[in-house]
């Protein structure tokens, strides 16, 4: 045997080892938008090159997700890795058991928001890693408002001289206990107490006196500063907003395309410290981050191929793709001249996760239905209200 034909051998030799530790995965991804479908198959692309794993994406309606998972993951089938899910769906996902612990996958935590994290932790632990992120803020138009109010005082003053003849200085929709979360988290209101990343669906803190505090300030808004008229929804708050007629609404990225076209010269940031309250203003943060199969049988290469996701340069080329907000700190360090970016960065990291447990589920109808009755009239007993309220919750909750 010659030198050419050994030097041949093994070079064949090299490629077949290669081939039979090369993974496939399966990526199940739910983007609507092509830019970011093309973002997610280009990730891939460059991973596969770099590793010589395979990566196979395949399309799956949010919705569908988590039942699919259930179902198809303990039977050996399913995807490696999921791209992405919402924290709201972890808590059922993780007592299925069909999500993996991500903590032992994860080298570094420094880069990514404090929030994203806290979101993708359920019962002190890791179950995702965050890759993008959404909050409600205060936006403002800088030909009325030149910069965000820093005081209450000074947002109340602002707020009243924009509003008069057809035109508000302030709109929100006060009947939404989401959009109004920052209010109840100012004064020591939470949903569920959190220690260590646990969530205690037993400590309700909604019927605390904070919150309390909390609902009287949204009627305030109504009735003692005469800011936001009764039935302002949150399409009429963005309608007069974009019509030039309101100064400062609260609404979240997915308001900002509309904004733009508009072509309102807007400024984005948090509402200032309510009167009296013990913290500051934070509004309710979802986020979304790539989970892996726990029932996977090529979990190594999953995690490796989902770091690849979540590092500042992947963060900010997704956001270039389709804008969502990254929870890289480095990308929206890179991005900072984007005042989308830089605006919800800001409110996100001032911001509380959503509740990840399936209990939550419980919490928003009687929650919901307190919050529409607390800003009805003038002189309501908050406290009475919330009350009934977090017995609601808790009665559900037993059940």
């Amino acid at each position: 045997m010659n030198r050419l034909t050994r030097t041949a051998l093994s070079l064949v030799s090299l490629s077949l080892v290669a081939s039979a530790h090369a993974a496939t995965l399966t990526v199940w991804n739910h983007f609507t938008d092509a830019n970011e479908l093309a973002w997610l198959q280009s990730q891939a692309a460059a991973y596969t090159k770099a590793s010589g794993n395979k990566v196979v994406v395949v399309s799956v309606p949010l919705g569908e997700i988590p039942d699919k998972l259930i179902q198809s993951a303990p039977k050996g089938q399913g995807p490696d890795l999921i791209v992405t899910l919402p924290q709201d769906r972890f808590g059922q996902l993780a007592a299925a058991g069909v999500i993996e612990p991500m903590d032992k996958y994860v080298t570094s935590r420094s880069d990514l928001d404090r929030t994203a994290l806290n979101a993708m932790t359920y019962k002190g632990k890791l179950f995702g890693l965050p890759m993008f992120a959404e909050s409600v803020a205060l936006i403002y138009n800088r030909k009325l408002v030149p910069s965000a109010p820093g005081t209450w005082n000074e947002f109340i003053s602002v707020a009243q001289k924009n509003t008069g003849n057809g035109r508000f200085g302030f709109l929100t929709d006060l009947n939404n206990a989401y959009a109004n979360f920052g209010f109840f988290s100012a004064y020591g209101g939470y949903v569920f107490k959190n220690t260590g990343g646990t969530l205690n669906v037993q400590d309700i803190g909604l019927g605390n006196a904070g919150a309390a505090k909390a609902l009287q300030l949204m009627n305030d808004l109504r009735f003692k500063y005469n800011l936001v008229p009764e039935g302002v929804t949150a399409d009429a708050a963005k309608g007069a907003f974009l019509d030039g007629r309101a100064a400062m609404i609260v609404t979240g990225p997915w308001d900002m395309g509309d904004i733009k076209k508009a072509g309102i010269d807007y400024g984005i940031g948090v509402l200032p410290t309510p009167p009296g309250a013990s913290g500051k203003w934070g509004p309710f943060v979802g986020v979304q981050g790539v989970v892996l199969n726990a029932y996977g049988k090529n979990k190594a290469a999953a995690a490796q191929f989902a770091r690849t996701l979540v590092t500042s340069t992947a963060q900010t080329g997704f956001n270039q793709a389709g804008g969502r907000i990254p929870v890289s700190l480095a990308a929206r360090t890179k991005l900072k001249a984007d005042p989308v970016v830089t605006g919800f960065g800001k409110a996100i990291s001032a911001g509380t996760p959503m509740p990840n447990v399936p209990e939550m589920g419980q919490v928003w109808a009687p929650w919901g239905s307190a919050v529409a009755l607390g800003v009805q009239k003038s002189g309501v007993n908050t406290a009475g209200i919330l009350g009934t309220a977090v017995k609601e919750i808790q009665n559900a909750i037993r059940k």
